[in-house]
C-alpha cells in the first residue's frame, strides 16, 4: 500500500473456515439505495455522453421506468448500469462524473442531522451511524490514526457488484458533503480507489485536488483529523435533535436482524483486526454463545457470515484492481496465497486467477 494511514489500519483477524457457502441462510438479502437521486444523476450524465439509459436499461433486463417516482434503486442494477454506460460512452471514469452531481442534500433526511451537528466529526459519526440503517447498499466507516482521519466506503450483500466503479462514486460525493462542511479546511491529504489505474487521471486529480492512489484493497478519503473538530457554522441544536428523532422513526419502520446488522459491520472492518466474533460480542454487550444462539436462529453462524465478506472483498480485488494474488492473500490476512487460494475455491468452485480471468472477459 502507497498510503501509510492504512498501516494502521490492518488486516481483519477472520480466518477462512467452514466449508459451506458463504451466503447466509443460501438467500442473499435484498439490497437497496434508498437515495433515489443516484439513478436520475446517471441517467442525466449518460444523456450529456450521448447514451440512451433507457436502452441500456432494457438491455440490462431492467425496465425502463427503473427511476421513475423515486423508486429505490437495487444496488447490484445500479453498479450493473453504470459500468455498460461507462463502456458504451468510452468514459471509465462515468462514476466520477456521477458522484460529482451530488451534494450534501442529496443525502436526504440524514443531510439535516449532519448539517446542524455541532462539529464536522458529529456530522461524520452521524453518517456513519445511520447510513447502514438507510439500506444503502453501502456503509460508511470513520477511522483516525497519527493524527490523520480515514473516511472509507464500502458495498456490502452477497449482490454488491461493480464496487470499483461505485466507490469512485460514493468518493466523488462524499468529498462534496465534506467539502459544504468545512469548505476549503477540509482539503484531502489522499484519495484511495480500489480500481485499477486509468491511462488519463487529470479528471480525478482536478476534481480530488489530492494525489489519487488506484489499485488499494479500500475506498476512503484521507485528510487531517483536525478537520474533525471544525465547528459548523449555523448549526441548530433543536433542527438536530429533530433530525434525529426523525431518523429514529424511519429506521425504527424498517426491518432489520442481526444478520443483515453483521453484514454491515463485518464489511466496513474487513480491512482490520475488528472481526472477530468475541469482538463483535463485546460491542453488543452480549458472550459468544448469546451471539451465536441468536444467529443460528436467523439461519446462519458468525463464521459463515465471516466467509461470505471475505468472499466479497477478495471478488472485488479480483475484478476491479490490478493487485496480485500475494498482495490480496495478505489483504484478507492469509498466512499464505496458497491458503488464500484453497478457500476461494472453496467458495467458488475455481481458483482466483481463472476466475479473474472469467470476470474480466465477461
Amino acid at each position: 500500500m502507497s498510503s501509510s494511514v492504512i498501516a494502521g489500519l490492518p488486516g481483519p483477524a477472520v480466518r477462512p473456515v467452514g466449508t459451506g457457502s458463504p451466503t447466509a441462510n443460501g438467500k442473499p438479502l435484498p439490497v437497496a439505495l434508498s437515495r433515489p437521486g443516484v439513478g436520475p444523476a446517471v441517467y442525466a450524465t449518460l444523456i450529456e455522453l450521448g447514451a440512451d439509459p433507457d436502452g441500456l436499461l432494457a438491455e440490462l433486463g431492467f425496465n425502463p421506468g427503473l427511476f421513475d417516482g423515486g423508486k429505490l434503486v437495487p444496488y447490484a442494477a445500479l453498479g450493473r448500469l453504470i459500468t455498460l454506460g461507462a463502456e458504451r460512452t468510452n468514459c471509465p471514469h462515468l462514476g466520477l462524473l456521477v458522484g460529482q452531481r451530488a451534494t450534501l442534500a442529496s443525502l436526504g433526511p440524514i443531510s439535516v442531522l449532519m448539517r446542524h451537528s455541532d462539529s464536522v466529526g458529529d456530522a461524520l459519526r452521524a453518517l456513519v451511524a445511520h447510513s447502514g440503517a438507510q439500506n444503502w447498499g453501502a456503509v460508511f466507516g470513520l477511522g483516525i490514526d497519527s493524527g490523520v482521519a480515514v473516511l472509507s466506503h464500502a458495498p456490502y450483500g452477497p449482490e454488491a457488484e461493480c464496487t470499483g466503479i461505485q466507490s469512485e462514486r460514493a468518493l466523488a460525493t462524499l468529498t462534496n458533503v465534506l467539502r459544504a462542511l468545512c469548505g476549503a479546511d477540509g482539503a484531502l491529504q489522499e484519495v484511495l480507489l480500489p480500481r485499477s489505474k486509468l491511462r488519463d487521471t487529470h479528471l480525478y486529480d482536478q476534481f480530488f485536488q489530492a494525489p489519487v492512489r488506484f489499485d488499494q484493497e479500500v475506498a476512503a478519503l484521507v485528510f487531517s483529523a483536525e478537520v474533525l473538530k471544525q465547528p459548523i457554522a449555523g448549526a441548530d441544536p433543536i433542527v438536530r435533535q429533530r433530525a434525529e428523532e426523525r431518523l429514529r422513526r424511519l429506521e425504527a419502520e424498517q426491518s432489520s436482524n442481526l444478520t443483515e446488522e453483521l453484514r454491515r459491520y463485518l464489511r466496513i472492518q474487513m480491512t482490520r483486526q475488528l472481526c472477530t466474533a468475541e469482538h463483535v460480542a463485546r460491542t453488543r454487550r452480549v458472550n459468544r454463545r448469546t451471539l451465536s444462539r441468536h444467529l443460528r436462529a436467523e439461519g446462519t453462524t458468525f463464521r459463515r457470515l465471516a466467509n461470505e465478506a471475505l468472499f466479497q472483498v477478495a471478488k472485488q480485488l479480483l475484478a476491479d484492481t490490478c493487485m496480485s494474488l500475494t498482495e490480496i492473500s495478505a489483504t484478507l490476512n492469509f498466512s499464505e496465497p496458497a491458503a488464500f487460494t484453497h478457500a476461494f475455491r472453496r467458495w467458488s468452485g475455481t481458483t482466483p486467477s481463472a476466475w479473474r480471468l472469467e470476470s474480466r472477459a465477461a
